[in-house]
C-alpha cells in the first residue's frame, strides 16, 4: 500500500496496532486520540483515507464525516465503532462513510478495506439535506455485535435508499417487522406511510386499491407472505406492476423459504421473483448465543424506564441464558426479561427466578446442537449457507478463508487442550500437528492455556 492514513481512535493499542500494520504495509501513519487533531490535519490536506472512532473524547466521529466532506471531498472514511446496533451502521451509510466495522475488527479486513480506499479516486455524490433522526437505538431492539447481525446491518443499510423489493426471513420472534420498519424510518421515503398488511386485506376485489390509497407511495409490508391465498398473490403481483407517480416500495416477511415453498407450488413464481430484489435473512437467537447477554441488558434498561425497578442479571442467570434455545426468539427472550424485571425478589436476578420462568418451555438440548445425528460437515456447510445467505445478492468480505479457519481452529485446539489436562505435547500428538505448530497457533489464536480441566 501506498498513502498516507490519518488515525483517529481513543484506545491506545488500537493507535499502535493500526500504526504498526499500517507502516509495515508501506503507508505513513499519522495517530491520534482527539477529533479536533484529526480535523486540523483534514484541513491542512494531510492524508489520503481516514480511519476514525465514531466516540471520542471530544465529539462523534460521524458527526464530523459532513465537514470532512466540505473540506476534502473525494476523501474516504472508513469508521470504526464499539457501538454494535444496527444505528451505527444506518448512521455510516447515511453520512457516506467509505466503509464501516465493527469492534472488535478483523485487522486483515480493515488493511484490506484501508487498500481498496487508497486506490479509490472519486467519492459518491454526497446528499445536501440532513438527515432527520427518527428513533433513538433505544427504541429498536436491533442490537447485536455477532458476525451474522453485523453482516445484516451492512445490507441493510446499502438497501435503505433503493427501490428494491425486499424479502425478509426469519424465523418467528426474530424481528423481521422491525427490520422493516427501519429500513423505511430512515430511508427517503420515511416521511411516507408505512402499512403493514396481511392476505385477509387483499381478500376481495377492491383490498388492493384500498391498501394503495392508504400507503401513497409510502412502503407497504406484506406479512407472512408465504401463507397467501394464489388467488391473492396474484393480486399482489398487479399491485407490484402498477405504473404511477405513487408506487410504494414493497416489502414482505416470511417465516418459511420462499424458494422451497414456490418449488413446492405454495408461492407463485412471478410473485417470488418480484419480491427477490434483496433478501434479508434474519438469524435466530440461537445463532447469535453472544448477542444474548446485550440483548437482556438493553431489555431490562427499558423495562426500567417504563417504571420497573432497576434490575441485572446474575453471573449465573446469565449462563442459563446463553444456554437455553430460546424457540420464540427476541420476542420471546423480551418478555422472559420484563418477567423477571418485576417479579425479582431482588436487584440482582438470580438463576432460580431465571428457571422458574423458562422451567415450562419446550427442552433444549436436540435445538442446540442441530440433532444429534447431524455430520459434522453437514453442519459446517449449513452455517457457511447461512453466512452467505446474510450477504444476499453481495460476497462476504474477502478473507473468507482464513476467517473460517480460525472460526474452526480456535475451539478444536481449546477443546483438544481440554481433553488432554493442558498437557501441550499430548494436545499435539492428538490433532496430528508438530508441537512447535500448536505453540504458535496457541498465540495467534489468543487461547488460553492455564488451569485446563481433562474432560476424559
Amino acid at each position: 500500500m501506498d498513502g498516507t492514513v490519518l488515525v483517529a481512535d481513543d484506545d491506545r493499542t488500537i493507535r499502535t496496532v493500526l500504526t504498526q500494520a499500517l507502516t509495515r504495509a508501506g503507508c505513513k501513519v499519522h495517530a491520534t486520540s482527539s477529533l479536533t487533531t484529526l480535523m486540523r490535519w483534514v484541513g491542512e490536506g494531510k492524508g489520503d483515507v481516514v480511519i476514525s472512532d465514531v466516540v471520542m473524547p471530544d465529539g462523534n466521529g460521524l458527526e464530523m464525516l459532513p465537514k470532512i466532506a466540505q473540506d476534502r471531498p473525494g476523501l474516504p472514511v472508513i469508521v470504526i465503532s464499539a457501538q454494535n446496533t444496527i444505528m451505527t451502521a444506518i448512521q455510516a451509510a447515511e453520512a457516506e462513510a467509505y466503509d464501516y466495522l465493527p469492534k472488535p475488527f478483523d485487522l486483515p479486513d480493515l488493511m484490506k478495506r484501508t487498500a481498496r480506499a487508497l486506490e479509490t479516486s472519486a467519492r459518491s455524490p454526497r446528499r445536501e439535506d440532513p438527515v432527520e433522526q427518527v428513533d433513538g437505538p433505544e427504541d429498536l431492539p436491533l442490537v447485536g455485535k455477532t458476525p451474522a447481525m453485523q453482516a445484516l446491518y451492512r445490507l441493510v443499510a446499502r438497501v435503505m435508499n433503493t427501490d428494491l423489493p425486499v424479502l425478509i426471513t426469519g424465523e418467528s420472534g426474530t424481528g423481521k417487522s422491525l427490520i422493516a420498519r427501519a429500513i423505511h424510518d430512515f430511508s427517503d421515503r420515511r416521511t411516507l406511510p408505512f402499512v403493514t398488511v396481511t392476505g385477509a386485506d387483499l381478500s376481495d376485489l377492491e383490498g388492493p386499491a384500498r391498501v394503495l390509497a392508504r400507503v401513497r407511495g409510502g412502503t407497504l409490508l406484506i406479512d407472512e407472505i408465504g401463507n397467501i391465498e394464489d388467488e391473492v398473490q396474484a393480486r399482489i403481483v398487479r399491485m407490484m406492476d402498477v405504473p404511477g407517480e405513487h408506487v410504494p416500495r414493497f416489502m414482505a416477511t416470511s417465516q418459511g423459504d420462499l424458494a422451497h415453498a414456490m418449488e413446492a407450488g405454495r408461492v407463485r413464481k412471478d410473485l417470488y421473483y418480484r419480491l427477490g430484489g434483496a433478501t434479508l435473512a434474519v438469524p435466530s437467537l440461537r445463532e447469535r448465543v453472544e448477542d444474548i447477554p446485550l440483548l437482556s441488558e438493553h431489555f431490562l434498561i427499558r423495562a426500567e424506564r417504563e417504571g420497573a425497578p432497576k434490575r441485572w442479571l446474575s453471573e449465573d442467570a446469565k449462563e442459563l441464558f446463553r444456554a437455553y434455545s430460546w424457540p420464540g426468539n427476541v420476542r420471546q427472550l423480551e418478555n422472559a426479561v420484563r418477567r423477571l424485571s418485576l417479579t425479582s425478589r431482588a436487584d440482582e436476578i438470580t438463576r432460580p427466578e431465571v428457571e422458574a420462568v423458562l422451567g415450562n418451555q419446550p427442552d433444549t438440548g436436540p435445538i442446540l446442537r442441530g440433532g444429534d445425528s447431524e455430520k459434522l460437515g453437514a453442519s459446517v456447510a449449513r452455517h457457511l449457507r447461512r453466512y452467505f445467505d446474510l450477504h444476499g445478492t453481495m460476497l462476504p468480505p474477502p478473507g473468507l478463508y482464513g476467517r473460517i479457519l480460525r472460526e474452526v481452529e480456535a475451539p478444536l485446539i481449546e477443546i483438544a487442550l481440554d481433553a488432554t489436562g493442558g498437557n501441550q505435547a499430548k494436545c499435539a500428538d492428538l490433532l496430528g500437528i508438530n508441537r512447535n505448530t500448536l505453540r504458535k497457533k496457541i498465540t495467534d489464536l489468543d487461547i488460553q492455556v492455564t488451569r485446563r480441566r481433562k474432560l476424559m
